[in-house]
């Protein structure tokens, strides 16, 4: 029969677990895989203080407290449990029986955010084929935005089971259990670096489109107007040859008249 500091170890491991659950809710990762896990172990936790319970001697106040204690403690993470797994682990759970797991406590709790990589890198277009081509850390950049080393994944591996693991093995797979978490959210986080990256890559190219088609208008504007006064010029010559060409019918008419009334004479 497991004695009563066992079972407050289990129990403190069952909160550990829901802590890591609701963390895992938090990072968007699969909160569900120790669920049959966490379910086998507050089995065991009420088959261990129902019979503590049966043999419990009324004269030993203090035995009788720490089971007292000991049964809220499992009703509470029984409660928890069956709740939605987003819900808040209640404050009197996030506490730890053993001042040795104080620390596991407070980094199962911890909600550390990725950083943000604020360098950024300007990228041009090439407007013909003849332009150099791009140099090696250029390409190596490109391809560190677009690979696919080391791809952040929603899902971790599978748990192994922990139900004949002993105090230290527990303590141990709380701290992996944590450092991988850790570790997939700093994947996530240069996940969203290299997304933050691309975008501003395209941004770039962007601006850099912009530019081009901001000279394009230039050159039409310009065009534009040489055209026009090109028109302009063009009618001003038309109007001086009509205005000459009138003066030399005139001119032509007056010969003929002379000639006709030298004719007649």
């Amino acid at each position: 029969m497991a004695s009563l500091h066992q079972l407050f170890l289990l129990a403190d491991h069952l909160k550990l677990s829901l802590l890591e659950r609701q963390r895992a809710v938090i990072l968007n990762l699969d909160s569900t895989k120790q669920d049959g896990h966490i379910r086998s172990s507050l089995s065991g936790l009420k088959t261990g203080l129902d019979a503590l319970e049966a043999g419990n001697d009324d004269s030993d106040l203090d035995h009788s407290q720490d089971l007292s204690r000991l049964r809220r403690q499992y009703d509470d993470l029984n409660a928890q449990f069956s709740s939605n797994p987003s819900a808040t682990v209640p404050a009197q759970l996030q506490q730890p029986n053993d001042e040795n797991l104080r620390e596991d406590f407070a980094a199962a709790q911890r909600r550390p955010s990725p950083g943000q990589n604020r360098n950024s890198k300007n990228v041009r277009f090439r407007d013909n084929a003849d332009a150099p081509e791009l140099d090696a850390e250029e390409i190596a950049n490109r391809a560190a935005l677009l690979g696919d080393q080391e791809r952040y994944q929603d899902e971790p591996e599978g748990t192994p089971d922990q139900s004949h693991l002993d105090n230290q093995q527990i303590h141990a797979h709380h701290k992996q259990v944590i450092k991988d978490q850790d570790e997939q959210l700093d994947a996530l986080g240069l996940s969203v670096r290299r997304q933050r990256l691309l975008g501003i890559e395209m941004g770039n190219e962007l601006e850099g489109q912009n530019e081009m088609l901001d000279d394009v208008e230039r050159g039409v504007d310009r065009h534009t107007s040489t055209l026009g006064r090109a028109r302009r010029r063009l009618g001003d010559v038309a109007r001086k040859n009509k205005g000459n060409w009138s003066w030399i019918t005139i001119g032509i008419l007056i010969c003929v008249l002379v000639l006709l009334i030298i004719l007649l004479k």
